[in-house]
């Protein structure tokens, strides 16, 4: 399996950059940092929609890109997270053991004419890194998680009027799980199971943009869900008399993102804008094994969610560009199926910084976000081998960079 994946990351430019964990930011394991000016502006960019990162966030955007341009970038993560498990009167505290984590980004668009416009996006919607030590008290419910997707987005813009604009793209995703944990199996005992498999999956996205005024514009999108049907194998530790093919499926949620910006003063503008994740499509996980236990299942019933940003760009010098954003989200898991997989905030504030600077045909952004998400107890959860738990000191530190060139 490994084997016949190893050429794809070569395709993509970024060598094994695309397929290293990362772990996810955005509610669930949404990613929604695409760009280092984006991540600036707390991903700001639905109605400006100007810079090539438009790809993922508002494909209209493409007809306000002159000529043949060319991004590339990545996003670096350093996250801490603390769990203090309770086995009666005994408290542990567990860190999750973390490392950087890249999600690379690489968009290029071409204006065939003063009406349309051609791109190409490659980017991680989704991911998710989470590790703990084999012999940590959740072991039962999760030892490590990594989810990696690279989503391939040909598109198309089209401009109706002076003032309209249209955009559309259709979604190539690649998606890998690797997931271990500890099965309490009767008659034979615990058991360490790994689990690992790929698949491909298609969706589209579309986008709107309106710009009334040269001072107002509103932009609208949306991006599909995709139906992931992984098949794999399961690795047993130490019975591995049980090693076996493993199949499931997952159905990643759609979004809809939203944004209104204003140009108060010619050289500063302000976006506010929403965005909606339908993580309520995730209600359950199904494990096939192809082996006497037949089929693992475990309850989820997340929850969709919403997002509230706003995002401040200044233009100081003709060559310098100062950036600011905030944003506010909620949590997708139920306090009742509390799990491990990603550990449970509620609601997380991402507060950023960054700036831009302009070179002849060259552009570079960089990008600060620092991910604050308050300290929850949950005392009742149904998932398996979830005990007692204090998450605490769960924070996270983003740099983002990108580079940008205009023929």
């Amino acid at each position: 399996m490994r084997k016949r994946t190893r050429w794809f990351p070569l395709v993509l430019a970024y060598g094994g950059l695309f397929l290293c964990p990362s772990l996810s930011f955005g509610s669930g394991f949404a990613l929604y940092e695409a760009g280092a000016r984006s991540s600036a502006l707390a991903n700001t960019v639905v109605a400006r929609a100007d810079d090539l990162s438009a790809i993922f966030y508002n494909p209209a955007g493409l007809t306000q890109l002159p000529g043949l341009q060319v991004m590339g970038g990545l996003n670096a993560y350093f996250p801490r997270t603390e769990i203090v498990t309770h086995t009666g009167p005994v408290a542990t505290r567990n860190l999750m053991e973390t490392n950087g984590f890249i999600s690379p980004h690489f968009y290029t668009s071409y204006q065939v004419s003063n009406r349309v416009s051609l791109g190409l996006g490659i980017f991680s919607p989704f991911g998710l890194g989470t590790k703990f030590a084999s012999g940590w008290p959740g072991n039962i419910n999760n030892i490590q998680t990594f989810i990696q997707t690279v989503t391939i987005n040909p598109t198309i813009a089209l401009k109706a009027t002076d003032y309209l604009s249209f955009g559309a793209g259709i979604d190539i995703m690649y998606f890998s799980l690797d997931m271990k944990r500890v099965l309490p199996l009767p008659l034979i005992g615990p058991q360490e199971v790994a689990i690992n498999g790929h698949t491909w999956g298609l969706g589209f996205n579309l986008g709107l943009l309106f710009t009334p005024l040269d001072y107002l514009s509103v932009g609208l999108s949306y991006r599909s869900q995709v139906k992931q049907k992984v098949d794999g194998a399961s690795y047993f530790h130490p019975v591995n008399g049980l090693d076996a093919a493993v199949s499931g499926s997952v159905i990643l949620p759609d979004m809809i993102c939203s944004g209104i910006m204003v140009r108060p003063f010619k050289n500063l503008s302000v976006e506010a804008g929403l965005i909606w994740t339908h993580w309520g499509l995730f209600k359950r996980i199904d494990f096939k094994f192809d082996n006497p236990l037949g089929v693992l299942s475990e309850q989820k019933d997340w929850h969709d969610t919403w997002r509230a940003q706003l995002g401040v760009e200044y233009k100081l010098r003709e060559w310098l560009d100062l950036r600011a954003g905030y944003a506010f989200e909620n949590e997708p898991m139920p306090n009742q199926y509390a799990d491990y997989l990603v550990p449970t905030a509620g609601h997380r504030h991402n507060f950023s910084l960054g700036t831009g600077f302009h070179w002849q045909a060259w552009t570079l952004d960089l990008a600060y976000t620092f991910i604050l998400l308050p300290d929850k107890t949950v005392n009742n959860s149904q998932s398996i081998g979830v005990l007692p738990s204090d998450f605490q000191g769960r924070r996270a530190q983003l740099l983002s960079v990108s580079l940008s060139y205009k023929f």
